[in-house]
């Protein structure tokens, strides 16, 4: 008994040559049509464009400490942000003040291991932390990936 014609390999070779024409035809006519009509721009033009970028409302880059105009910051280092993060990304380092009150000594945020999941921000009473809108964070120095917060800025 002979094998029906669509059943034959070579069948199945010449389909799959067909469909991958067609889908460079298409493509190509998509290319073809924009580069015919310029002002349809489909993709926003990165570089030129990042004074202009527009973030949405609940965008979620590295965590930042806020500080007001004389430098500084909310925190009381109660050590809340560094329990609620699921991963140890937080670690706070308490130091005792001239009063023996407790206070921040540093905050060290590692950048590599984080999720951006927001649970630091939240678990703040005092919104000492905050989500940035840093987006370009690629780095080939590892230094680079774990920052103090609570650093003054020109110390």
């Amino acid at each position: 008994m002979k094998t029906p014609v669509s059943e034959r390999p070579c069948c199945h070779f010449f389909r799959a040559i067909a469909s991958a024409a067609k889908s460079l035809v298409t493509g190509l006519g998509i290319t073809g049509r924009y580069l015919a009509h310029p002002r349809e721009v489909v993709t926003a033009e990165y570089p030129d464009n990042r004074d202009g970028l527009k973030f949405a409302p609940r965008y979620r880059g590295p965590v930042t400490m806020p500080h007001d105009a004389a430098g500084e910051h909310r925190c009381t280092a109660c050590g809340l942000c560094e329990k609620a993060c699921p991963n140890g990304t937080l670690s706070v380092l308490p130091q005792r003040n001239c009063a023996d009150k407790r206070v921040l000594g540093k905050l060290v945020y590692r950048l590599g291991q984080c999720t951006f999941c927001g649970l630091c921000v939240e678990a703040c009473p005092f919104d000492a932390l905050a989500m940035s809108h840093e987006y370009e964070l690629a780095s080939d120095d590892k230094a680079q990936f774990e920052r103090v917060l609570n650093r003054k800025e020109g110390r």
